[in-house]
């Protein structure tokens, strides 16, 4: 009997035709899926269906997709849940803001379904631990310890929550204490992305996660026209 975990999405959108589509093409691809017309039922659903990735539009009436995007990650039961906003505002600062409420990715209407495909496989696939070690599992440096297997930061012994992401680039960045990563090298390994997806993206991540180190946002040091690197503090 095969073991093959049958991968849930859920998927929120105002729009009945894009729900049908795309329940269509996720169910078609393999998926379990989970359509919502209402913003007001997410909380419930999201809890009922225990998905392991969500697809949010952006603009809808009475809930958008960002406070949806904030609610779950204040909501223990739902804050690893990686996030994909799937939006009709496609510009640069848009991105940016959806990225910085908290998303693992971003996808403008109207949008390419193999292209949505590729990029929600490159989101679970970021989110299963590899069969090879890893690295370090405990990693201290002054106040700040990360620990992956309670998939838990701590800041001066108090946990502070990090999205699926910002926890794999803190993670790499201090497992690599001293030496300096390319914001390319950022994409590749934390993002699994190709080098041609902007660099910005690395930017918006870094930026939250020094905010969330609060006293030891110094943590990370960027190097001017490279990138970034852990340094002791």
């Amino acid at each position: 009997m095969s073991t093959h975990k049958i991968e849930r999405i859920l998927v929120l959108d105002d729009e009945p035709d894009v729900t049908e589509l795309l329940q269509y093409k996720l169910e078609q691809a393999g998926y379990r899926v989970k359509v919502l017309n209402d913003p007001l039922e997410f909380v419930a659903r999201v809890r009922e269906f225990e998905p392991d990735l969500m697809i949010l539009d952006i603009m809808m009436p009475e809930l958008n997709g960002l406070q949806l995007c904030r609610i779950a990650q204040a909501d223990p039961s739902m804050k690893h849940i990686p996030i994909i906003f799937l939006t009709a505002k496609g510009e640069s600062e848009d991105r940016v803001t959806g990225l910085e409420t908290g998303a693992d990715d971003y996808v403008t209407k109207p949008f390419n379904t193999k292209e949505l495909l590729l990029r929600i496989a490159n989101v679970l696939n970021r989110n299963v631990k590899p069969d090879e070690p890893s690295g370090q599992k405990r990693i201290e440096i002054a106040g700040v310890l990360i620990d992956e297997d309670l998939h838990q930061l701590r800041v001066d012994d108090a946990e502070v929550v990090l999205t699926a992401t910002e926890f794999r680039l803190l993670k790499l960045l201090m497992e690599r204490k001293g030496r300096v990563q390319s914001r390319e090298h950022l994409l590749v390994n934390v993002w699994h992305y190709d080098t041609d997806i902007e660099t910005r993206t690395v930017d918006t991540h870094v930026r939250r996660v020094r905010e969330k180190l609060g006293p030891y946002a110094h943590l990370i040091e960027t190097v001017r026209g490279v990138g970034y690197r852990a340094v002791d503090i």
